[in-house]
């Protein structure tokens, strides 16, 4: 009998810890998501040049091209841009086809020139030379691309801006869904930010001009903004 009530004690003991997180897990909660932006002003450019040469060989097409795109970027290395701020993104050979019309006679597609294009990656740090620099690539060569993305070098304090709003915004979901239900918001029990570090959207876009202009580039900054995304779950006092 004495064993028995040990056994049945130590029983009672071992699931002590299961029942205290199954009540745990019974605790009423309320999952809310908050979005917050900040922005600030550029201060760096991340830019997209494409050389694009097309001659009746690959040979010469790849010639064309080369000689072209090492004019760019010599010249993006008097202007001061680092070796680390120019990278390769891109580059293909392709061939260019002629597909005959002829209902009556099918014919298999003729190959007449191919084309080779070279795509260079630019981080601009000084935005006062972007202007000059896109108008300058144009002459020497560029005749594709032209996508630009404003960013910061050191997005963290925008960053953590964007955070707080985030969480701010939460909190006020939180707390309206709770008074609109007539219980009280509890403790915060877990906070988690979704989709890794917040992204910088670009606030503008240029389609690169065929021929360069008699003056610079216009070019508007505008502001970059930052977006922080969050998920708190908060206990409900009953």
């Amino acid at each position: 009998m004495a064993a028995a009530c040990i056994s049945l004690a130590i029983l009672a003991v071992a699931g002590a810890p299961a029942m205290a997180q199954s009540a745990e897990r019974r605790e009423a909660r309320i999952t809310v998501s908050g979005e917050g932006n900040a922005a600030v002003k550029p201060d760096m450019a991340v830019i997209t040049l494409s050389v694009m040469r097309q001659a009746e060989t690959a040979r010469q097409a790849l010639d064309d091209n080369n000689k072209a795109m090492a004019a760019v970027l010599d010249a993006m290395k008097k202007e001061g841009i680092a070796e680390r701020d120019l990278q390769t993104s891109g580059f293909s050979i392709s061939p260019q086809y002629v597909y005959p019309n002829n209902n009556e006679t099918p014919q298999a597609p003729k190959i007449v020139a191919y084309q080779a294009t070279n795509t260079l990656s630019v981080r601009l740090r000084d935005l006062d030379k972007l202007g000059a620099l896109l108008d300058q690539s144009v002459t020497l060569g560029v005749n594709q691309g032209g996508d630009i993305n404003f960013t910061n070098d050191k997005p963290d304090a925008v960053l953590n801006d964007a955070r707080k709003a985030a969480v701010a915004d939460a909190v006020s979901k939180a707390k309206l869904l709770t008074e609109a239900a007539g219980v009280k918001l509890g403790r915060i029990i877990e906070i988690s930010e979704s989709g890794g570090r917040p992204i910088p959207q670009p606030m503008y876009r240029m389609a690169m001009a065929k021929e360069a202009a008699d003056a610079p580039v216009p070019i508007a900054q505008g502001e970059t903004n930052y977006t922080a995304n969050v998920s708190i779950v908060f206990a409900i006092d009953q």
